[in-house]
């Protein structure tokens, strides 16, 4: 039977027969639609559709895995040797910076089609995404491109630290912190004036930056140190350290505070704590780390080995191996 809209509708039974199958049916179809994300009673306990898209510094590709389907959904061609990834706190557009064509790539996340291409500074390499412009690092010109995220185009050009590597906005958006590789340094920038404000002093070569959901505090992988910083973002800032595996590059806060740093020359993830487990193997050369929005798994992309791991949070395992493309390096989640 279909309704005047075209909707097909299930004819309703009186016998207690035809309630039960019903009821069973309706089951079935609600459990369909929510293996879909078509169908959402909570939806903070049960997002529409989370997505990672993954940058192949290889293969010029950015993979898109669905978490639900648990499989790989699109591959999209960017520029030459993608690095970063950022994705919109709406969670509908990604950027992705393209080292070696010095511009940004801006993806639709729900159709996958590319929406523009914008031209930033010198080997850009991180990028991060406020709810009106992107941020991008551009490694070999000391300076962070500002893209206007309504126009795609350039506002303005930050000038930062020596060598900037990875950037992270606070969750108001009213800050932006780089890490400045080559100046042992986090340059804080004030989304307002888009100027810097402060310089926070930290470990050799800094690299990833994560700040926790509350907005006070950010951890930094300082590669050359083999350890991360733990910052306060209160003034006065203070700094502790914990040391964790060889040459760490990524880092990530889930929702209730967990800190998960990828070890790219230890081939492992550590979880900082008081009580820490032991390291998670993973595969070669781990770089990039991102959190699920709903604390269910952390995602770690294998340089060496051309795949992602899946980590279950609940127990600390890798669950699943994900094939992307070639050295893939940076990863967002999107919801």
């Amino acid at each position: 039977m279909s309704s005047g809209n075209g909707a097909t509708r299930i004819p309703r039974s009186r016998t207690p027969a035809g309630r039960f199958l019903r009821r069973r049916v309706n089951r079935v179809v609600a459990a369909v639609l929510l293996s879909f994300g078509l169908l959402c009673p909570d939806a903070h306990a049960y997002p529409a559709r989370i997505q990672v898209f993954v940058a192949n510094s290889g293969s010029d590709t950015v993979t898109v895995y669905d978490t639900r389907m648990r499989e790989v959904v699109a591959t999209v061609r960017v520029g030459r040797s993608p690095v970063g990834v950022g994705a919109a706190p709406d969670g509908d557009r990604v950027y992705v910076t393209n080292e070696l064509s010095d511009t940004v790539t801006v993806i639709d996340a729900r159709t996958y089609a590319t929406l523009a291409t914008v031209p930033v500074g010198v080997h850009p390499f991180g990028v991060a995404v406020t709810g009106s412009h992107a941020y991008v690092t551009n490694f070999g010109a000391d300076n962070v491109t500002v893209i206007d995220t309504e126009t795609n185009t350039v506002t303005r050009q930050i000038p930062v630290g020596r060598f900037p590597h990875s950037p992270v906005a606070s969750p108001d958006g009213r800050r932006v912190y780089v890490t400045n590789n080559g100046a042992a340094s986090v340059s804080v920038i004030d989304t307002g004036s888009d100027r810097v404000v402060g310089t926070l002093p930290v470990g050799r070569f800094p690299a990833g930056i994560a700040i926790n959901t509350g907005g006070d505090h950010a951890y930094v992988a300082t590669t050359g140190a083999n350890s991360v910083d733990a910052i306060t973002l209160s003034a006065p800032p203070l700094r502790a350290t914990h040391e964790v595996g060889q040459t760490p590059i990524g880092v990530a806060v889930t929702p209730r505070g967990q800190v998960y740093v990828a070890n790219a020359g230890s081939d492992t993830v550590s979880l900082l704590g008081r009580n820490p487990p032991g390291p998670i193997p993973v595969q070669d050369e781990p770089e990039g780390l991102a959190a699920a929005p709903d604390s269910s798994y952390v995602f770690v992309t294998n340089s060496a080995s051309g795949s992602m791991s899946v980590i279950d949070i609940a127990t600390n395992t890798v669950i699943e191996t994900v094939p992307v493309g070639s050295e893939p390096e940076g990863l967002a989640v999107t919801s």
